[in-house]
């Protein structure tokens, strides 16, 4: 048996299920930037951030019928956008994301020294990462979602997960070593 979210907003959505412009107005606006953000993280483009996040809503209201209240109206729209933004990833950079190679994680990370970076600084840096480890990172991270989730959303193992996210962290630490060394030089 299901359990059915109590939504706050339930009757917001209730509205727009019925073609209500002025409700689906109302529900962009408290959504919208999250949803942004949310695909930007993983787009790592305003253009293709924004394009997606309108999708996404159009997406949503298209299929609203389909949602259950099983879950937060807001999760569920985050899941739309996440993988529009994960589909548009794929076919702009011919990315697939496949199965690594299972190997053990190490736990103990010894080279880790105390970095206290700006926000910006580490935004930056989560951008130049590579789009898979982007991705794993930004889920796991910013989006809340743990390996198993992230392992079904992107159709990769539990420890394909894992071991992204534990590259993606060391390469964050490298890129952010690297500016702060640039920037003594210049």
């Amino acid at each position: 048996m299901e359990v059915v979210y109590k939504n706050t907003h339930q009757e917001l959505i209730e509205q727009c299920r019925q073609g209500n412009q002025r409700a689906q107005a109302e529900l962009y606006k408290m959504y919208y930037k999250a949803m942004y953000n949310t695909s930007l993280r993983i787009l790592n483009r305003t253009a293709d951030a924004e394009d997606i996040m309108q999708d996404s809503f159009l997406d949503a209201f298209r299929h609203l019928h389909e949602y259950r209240g099983t879950a937060n109206f807001g999760a569920w729209l985050k899941r739309i956008v996440i993988n529009n933004s994960l589909d548009t990833l794929k076919k702009n950079s011919g990315l697939t994301f496949v199965e690594e190679y299972d190997h053990e994680i190490p736990l103990d990370d010894t080279e880790q020294e105390d970095i206290s970076p700006r926000v910006e600084e580490i935004r930056l840096a989560i951008g130049e990462l590579p789009s898979d480890l982007r991705v794993v990172l930004s889920l796991y991270l910013l989006e809340g979602y743990d390996h198993e989730e992230i392992a079904e959303i992107l159709n990769i193992s539990n420890s394909t997960s894992r071991i992204r996210y534990f590259r993606a962290k060391n390469k964050l630490l490298e890129i952010i070593k690297e500016s702060r060394i640039r920037q003594f030089i210049i």
